[in-house]
C-alpha cells in the first residue's frame, strides 16, 4: 500500500497560504508604525501568491491545477499592473480565461471518471444552481472529482474502503459548497487552496486514526467552503 510518508512533511498550500497572510502583514504593519520603509517591498506581494500556486501544483503532484492556475493568473496579471508592464484595462479583458479554465475542469473531471470508473472506484459530481449527492459503496474506492457552483456538492464515503492509500479527491468549490462524508478512523489530509473560502475538517478527533494518510482532499475555493465531515 502506498502511504507517501514523505509528502507528509511537506508544508501544504494551505499553511504557506496563511504564512504569507502573516507576511503582508508584517510589511503592513512595518510601514504603517513607521519602523521601516517597506512600501517598495509592497509591489512585489503578487509574486508571493504565485509560489503559492505553484506550490499547490506540486505538491498536488499536478492533480489539482484549475485552482492553482486560476491563483496564478490573476496573481501574474496583478504583478504586472503592479510594476507598470500593463493597465488594469488589459488585465480585466481577458476574464474570460477564468471561465475557460473552469470548464476545462468539468471537463477532465468527466474524463478523469471514464477511465478510471473501475468498479465505481471513481466519482465524479457536478452541481451548479442546485445540489447533488452520491454515495460511494466500492472497496476499491480510488478518488473522486467534486465541483460545486452556486450549489451544493456531496459524497459520502462512509461505506467505501481504500486498498491503495490514499485516495484522492479533487474538490472545487465556486460560490457553492463541497462535504465529504467519511469514516471517523480515516486520516484525511486537507491541502485545498481557500481564496476567500473555508476548508476544514469539522471530525472530532479519533482516539484510535489509521496510520498513514487514507484520504488526501486537494483542490480550490473560493466564496464557499469545501467540509470533511462523519
Amino acid at each position: 500500500m502506498s502511504i507517501e510518508p514523505s509528502s507528509r512533511r511537506l508544508p501544504t498550500s494551505q499553511f504557506l497560504l496563511g504564512a504569507l497572510v502573516v507576511l503582508i502583514g508584517v510589511i503592513l504593519l512595518l510601514e504603517t508604525t513607521g519602523l521601516a520603509p517597506t512600501r517598495s517591498l509592497l509591489q512585489f506581494v503578487p509574486a508571493l501568491f504565485i509560489l503559492v500556486g505553484v506550490w499547490a501544483l506540486v505538491t498536488s503532484g499536478f492533480r489539482n491545477f484549475v485552482g492553482p492556475l486560476v491563483l496564478i493568473g490573476v496573481a501574474s496579471g496583478w504583478q504586472l499592473v503592479a510594476l507598470g508592464y500593463v493597465t488594469v484595462e488589459q488585465v480585466v479583458d481577458l476574464w474570460p480565461l477564468l471561465l475557460i479554465a473552469f470548464g476545462l475542469s468539468i471537463v477532465l473531471g468527466q474524463y478523469r471518471s471514464t477511465v478510471l470508473d473501475v468498479d465505481d472506484s471513481f466519482t465524479s459530481a457536478f452541481a451548479a444552481f442546485g445540489g447533488v449527492e452520491k454515495r460511494n459503496t466500492s472497496k476499491h474506492f480510488a478518488g473522486a472529482d467534486l465541483t460545486a457552483a452556486f450549489g451544493g456538492a456531496e459524497l459520502d464515503l462512509r461505506d467505501a474502503a481504500i486498498d491503495e492509500r490514499p485516495g484522492r479527491i479533487n474538490a472545487v468549490a465556486l460560490f457553492g459548497g463541497v462535504d465529504v462524508i467519511v469514516p471517523r478512523e480515516w486520516n484525511v489530509r486537507m491541502d485545498v487552496l481557500p481564496v476567500l473560502g473555508a476548508a476544514t475538517d469539522e471530525r472530532p478527533r479519533s482516539t484510535d486514526p489509521n496510520d498513514g494518510v487514507d484520504l488526501v482532499v486537494t483542490g480550490f475555493v473560493a466564496f464557499g467552503g469545501v467540509s470533511v465531515s462523519d
